[in-house]
């Protein structure tokens, strides 16, 4: 497989993560599966969350198209290998940057600021209902105003 092929499929991949995690949060998390995830709107007593089971299934789901296909190196590897990178960015990004598992960073970037209000705006509520700004990378322009 050509390496820009192989580039290409993990950038979309890492896209339409965004893009299915947006939906999945907005219209599952915040609907029927709400007693899951509810628990990552409440304080954490502990390093684990029940709702970190979304992101065991997506590491599932990632390490299995990366097995299967390890001896053939398809378009079902390099997928893979996409999810897999945005779960590494989801780390980043969520737990470490935005929830402080780990001893957070300070930073005076526009955009890492703006993702980190609109997160905060969603947390606001700890209830259901209502809710906004759904994505991990994408936020609504308002949030990167100074």
């Amino acid at each position: 497989m050509i390496w820009y092929y192989a580039s290409g499929i993990i950038i979309l991949t890492i896209i339409m993560m965004e893009l299915v995690s947006w939906t999945l949060h907005k219209y599952l998390f915040h609907g029927p599966l709400w007693f899951i995830h509810k628990t990552h709107h409440q304080q954490r007593h502990g390093f684990f969350e029940l709702n970190d089971i979304f992101s065991l299934g997506f590491g599932i789901l990632a390490c299995w198209l990366m097995f299967d296909n390890q001896t053939t190196l398809n378009h079902k590897f390099w997928v893979g290998v996409g999810i897999s990178i945005y779960g590494i960015i989801y780390f980043i990004f969520h737990d470490w940057f935005i929830h402080n598992r780990f001893k957070a960073f300070k930073t005076e970037n526009k955009y890492l600021k703006g993702i980190r209000r609109a997160h905060k705006i969603h947390h606001k509520s700890t209830e259901k209902m209502p809710s906004e700004e759904f994505g991990l990378l994408w936020a609504s322009r308002k949030y990167f105003k100074s």
